[in-house]
């Protein structure tokens, strides 16, 4: 049994990383495409083909943890199909294979592919986006969210802060940055600070170029006439200033970046500081929840693959069961999405609607291959 494991473990593992050096080879050439075509567009700052080239290779681990599933998928169903249509997988199952050790065996094969797709999506990959970032912003620009940046909430004491940040630099430095200071009970506006650029020391920024307006209300600014309602305002320009704040660097590029680029554990903790915040968190919840069960796809991907072993191919007709195992991930993939922005329209239970798709083709690819081993 171990020398039959051996062997479906090194084809499978074969066939994975055809399939998956494949795409990547696909997917390569088109972001070297777009990355040279932004010479053409008037790339600013010394950008040329040599940093266009190190963007698009930092940006194969990504590619990796995306495509790692359906190569998976690929490899397993191209090997099951093939040992079904020479026979020897009814050899294998002759000499003792049960239906149980066979889902045994790619199960175990899936735990390894698991393994390498959560390394990839949750350290590897969010490092290389660090770095294709950094060169990206040294060389193109800040990092910016469309025309308004990031916005976030802080509370400090008996006030509330609206805080809007521009964009960030290659350095870390925060640029164009909006402060709104609320009463908490009231609402009203107290303070606006409007500085060109500041850094995260850790517990505070330093903003630099600052232009602050302080609001005060006539009865706070002692005037008699109870007919001006309009508030003073105080106006300053300071150098530089520190305003206090638990808001990091790395809570700020979160809010700039897409939530698939992040990490879970700072998927989390930005959840935990929008809920703190009277924020909605709805959206990264889902994609926490979706980053969790994503690597575990891989063993949906075998399960999917299995059944196909067990099917009667005739010679010459391998090529359009492969495609239609593939057709069958293809839409797993998609009804994933699309249940991950459905959930987030309805306001469903984030880890249900993450794990949905997942739960339905398991429960579909079991059936097939409940019915094909016992019913045949």
């Amino acid at each position: 049994m171990k020398t039959l494991r051996r062997m479906m473990y090194g084809e499978v593992l074969r066939a994975t990383a055809f399939v998956a050096l494949a795409f990547l080879a696909l997917f390569f050439f088109f972001d070297l495409m777009d990355a040279f075509g932004r010479m053409d567009r008037g790339a600013p700052y010394g950008y040329h083909m040599g940093h266009g080239t190190l963007m698009t290779l930092l940006q194969v681990p990504g590619h990796i943890y995306e495509l790692m599933p359906i190569a998976a998928l690929i490899g397993t169903i191209y090997v099951m199909a093939r040992l079904a249509e020479s026979s020897e997988f009814t050899i294998m199952r002759t000499s003792g294979l049960e239906p149980h050790q066979a889902l045994f065996t790619l199960l175990t094969l899936g735990m390894g592919f698991v393994a390498i797709t959560f390394t990839f999506g949750d350290y590897v990959a969010p490092e290389a986006v660090r770095l294709e970032q950094h060169i990206r912003t040294r060389y193109l620009g800040d990092i910016t969210s469309g025309r308004t940046g990031a916005w976030l909430k802080d509370r400090q004491g008996g006030s509330e802060w609206a805080v809007n940040v521009g964009a960030l630099a290659a350095d870390g430095r925060l640029k164009n940055i909006r402060l709104f200071e609320f009463d908490t009970n009231s609402g009203q506006l107290l303070l606006t600070i409007h500085a060109d650029g500041g850094q995260d020391l850790g517990g505070a920024w330093q903003l630099e170029q600052v232009l602050r307006r302080r609001f005060a209300t006539p009865a706070a600014a002692g005037a008699s006439a109870p007919a001006e309602r309009s508030p003073a305002v105080h106006i300053e320009h300071l150098a530089s200033i520190e305003w206090p704040t638990e808001l990091s660097a790395d809570m700020i590029s979160a809010a700039l970046l897409s939530p698939e680029r992040m990490q879970t554990l700072e998927l989390f903790s930005y959840i935990n500081h929008l809920k703190a915040n009277g924020q909605s968190a709805q959206r990264y919840e889902i994609q926490f929840w979706r980053k969790v069960f994503y690597p575990l796809s891989c063993l949906v991907m075998m399960v999917l693959a299995l059944p196909f072993a067990y099917l009667h191919f005739r010679s010459g007709h391998i090529a359009a069961f492969v495609f239609l195992g593939v057709l069958v991930g293809i839409s797993f993939f998609l009804l994933n999405n699309v249940f991950g922005h459905i959930g987030n329209l309805h306001d469903w239970t984030p880890w249900m609607a993450a794990a949905a798709p997942g739960a339905l083709y398991t429960v579909l690819s079991l059936a097939a291959f409940v019915w094909l081993v016992l019913r045949r």
